[in-house]
């Protein structure tokens, strides 16, 4: 254990977060997501895991260490219900939560199509799959940057 450190965040999502440079994305996936196919396409080539936790919980260690690129433009998207883009499962308020307790402040999601997010996220830097069992819980998250003090 390591103090101050989410226990969710395993050794392998730690290393991968800390290499991540700014403007570079990871997908967070839900269970149904091809995650191990799409995790062979990604700069990182293997798939991470955050096991036995739902979205927004994975959401809450992720964010912990990770700066979002919020000032500038939204960070996260969101897979969209096929044939209701607008509509917002319970899953993604759940995340939508986890994103405005980190940033102190809303920071709304965009939505991404979903064979358009499976086309963006072979060309994210991870992928990390959960144990969400909800449909649409993938997101595709853009990495921020820490600014001098």
């Amino acid at each position: 254990m390591l103090k101050n450190i989410d226990p969710a965040l395993n050794a392998d999502v730690l290393y991968a977060l800390r290499a991540m440079g700014h403007g570079d994305t990871l997908v967070i996936a839900d269970t149904n997501f091809p995650s191990d196919a799409i995790a062979r396409q990604t700069v990182l080539g293997k798939l991470l895991r955050i096991d036995n936790v739902s979205a927004a919980r994975a959401f809450e260690a992720v964010l912990s260490v990770l700066p979002l690129d919020t000032p500038l433009q939204p960070s996260v998207g969101r897979m969209e219900v096929m044939g209701a883009p607008n509509d917002l499962p319970e899953v993604q308020r759940e995340v939508q939560g986890a994103i405005d307790r980190a940033e102190g402040q809303p920071a709304p999601m965009y939505g991404i199509e979903r064979f358009a997010f499976y086309e963006k996220a072979k060309q994210a830097y991870c992928v990390i799959t959960t144990g969400e069992t909800r449909f649409y819980g993938c997101f595709l998250v853009t990495k921020g940057v820490i600014p001098p003090k």
